[in-house]
């Protein structure tokens, strides 16, 4: 049974109770986690309170040290982590490397910025007083991680915590804390000291509820539903906590009738399919001029088809099943939904049975047409791989038809006249923009979303302002003596 760490230490839950954790592509358990209580994650807490005095005081340089040397191991052990990821969460194992990957390269641009955080002098604010600007960490930072992407979202929040000073209690999630766990075993054998990272695995309603309403944590990283996002949100507010949310996410693709149509094709199925569709940022409505339509539509449900559903270690394998038996049925309930509205399938569109499909949560990758704007896969997330495909007669259109949502996280336009890409840039609604280009997230630029997507921002150096407090220093000076020898 793989054990969850508290003070430096690998420690069961005092309950001795365990969580199965299941591979989503076989049903087979792959290992167990302890289910914390409530007093476990208390005593995390309580542990990275007590570590904050001795990490706050290292300098900036030296914790960057620590997080480098983390970055050598997680490229020594890329493959075995990859393997258990894929095991856990039921991606293809080309995907779960590219995801140590992306973790990885986080957690060395933070350490990038280890002499990057700098305060401010303001001189001669009054007669003989100057200011001072201090950024100094906020205390103990919780950091709840969704099962979609476990290694490389939990990295989003320990790069920039961890630099700027802050100590951490981490909760991965429920049915994904494997990989997790032993990605921080790895920042302890860089040399983080004891009690500076702490992670508890629990279900959410005990481990997570104890984080976001202890008094002693002072920040909430939180990445998942809009749904839960609201609660923790809530809950958060009763202790004036600051929080960054990454939240649901419902992204526009428009594609004009002068893109170029190979390049945008492929990136809406790989924007649509990657991670068999379980992600907050992917492309999930699709909006095409007229005049194009036909033509796109046809080369899109051709690569669609070819996907290759399977098992994430099996050979070849493209797209992995649905991480859950409830993600399978929501995709399910949403593609029937928009049949029922009529809602044409053009690929696609049910669960996958028999030889190799059996005990898994598998669903054909699905291409739906004449979509009513009513229908589910319109109006909510839609957290699988199913794509509604929507026509449209002019840029004006599918920009008003993209900001028709209560989510605002990423976009996308394809087109090669710089008026209409800058005028989409402007107008979606979206804290994302990519104009012919697929959709990668880059460390070095702000990320969060508009409206019910989110608040706050991760990556950049943007992220260190949502984990330090700023402060203003008032100086008073006394005006020196004409008589005093300099």
């Amino acid at each position: 049974m793989a054990q969850m760490l508290i003070g430096g230490e690998w420690v069961n839950s005092r309950s001795g109770n365990s969580i199965e954790v299941l591979n989503p592509a076989t049903g087979e358990t792959v290992d167990t986690a302890p289910r914390a209580t409530a007093e476990d994650a208390r005593e995390a807490i309580d542990v990275a309170h007590a570590a904050f005095l001795v990490w706050s005081e290292w300098p900036q340089a030296k914790r960057a040290d620590v997080l480098r040397r983390s970055v050598e191991l997680f490229r020594m052990h890329e493959k075995e982590l990859a393997t258990v990821l894929t095991k856990e969460q039921g991606k293809p194992i080309r995907e779960a490397i590219l995801e140590i990957r992306r973790f990885a390269h986080t957690i060395e641009y933070y350490a990038g910025l280890g002499k990057n955080i700098r305060g401010g002098y303001i001189p001669q604010i009054s007669e003989n007083t100057y200011g001072l600007i201090i950024k100094r960490p906020l205390g103990v930072v919780g950091a709840i991680v969704p099962w979609n992407f476990p290694v490389s979202l939990m990295g989003n929040k320990i790069g920039p915590a961890l630099l700027a000073g802050n100590t951490m209690v981490i909760k991965p999630a429920e049915t994904t804390p494997l990989t997790d766990l032993r990605v921080v075993g790895l920042f302890l054998e860089a040399g983080l000291p004891s009690g500076v990272m702490n992670v508890v695995t629990g279900q959410g309603s005990v481990v997570g509820e104890e984080i976001v309403t202890n008094p002693k944590v002072r920040k909430i990283g939180f990445t998942g539903s809009t749904e839960v996002g609201r609660r923790v949100m809530a809950s958060a507010a009763q202790g004036i906590k600051r929080v960054t949310l990454e939240l649901g996410g419902s992204d526009p693709m428009i594609v004009c009738d002068d893109a170029d149509i190979d390049d945008a094709v492929r990136a809406a199925a790989t924007g649509r399919f990657f991670n068999c569709g379980q992600a907050c940022l992917a492309i999930k409505r699709l909006y095409l001029f007229d005049s194009i339509a036909d033509d796109f539509t046809e080369r899109l449900v051709a690569r669609v088809k070819k996907l290759k559903v399977g098992h994430g270690l099996a050979e070849g394998t493209i797209v992995g099943p649905l991480h859950s038996a409830t993600q399978r049925d929501e995709i399910e309930a949403q593609v029937q939904d928009a049949i029922d509205r009529g809602a044409r399938v053009l690929a696609g569109g049910e669960r996958l049975r028999g030889d190799g499909f059996d005990g898994g949560h598998f669903f054909a990758p699905t291409l739906l047409a004449d979509v009513p704007e009513d229908a589910r896969v319109a109006s909510e997330e839609v957290f699988g791989p199913a794509l509604p495909i929507f026509r449209v007669g002019s840029l004006d259109e599918a920009i008003e038809k993209a900001n028709d949502s209560i989510f605002g996280l990423g976009s996308s336009i394809w087109t090669n006249d710089l008026n209409r890409a800058t005028r989409a840039a402007e107008r979606i609604e979206a804290g994302y923009t990519w104009i012919n280009s697929a959709q990668i997230i880059y460390d070095e630029l702000p990320f969060g979303g508009f409206k019910q997507s989110g608040l706050g921002k991760e990556h950049g150096t943007e992220a260190l302002d949502y984990y330090t407090e700023t402060k203003s220093v008032v100086v008073s000076t006394k005006p020196t003596s004409p008589n005093v020898k300099q």
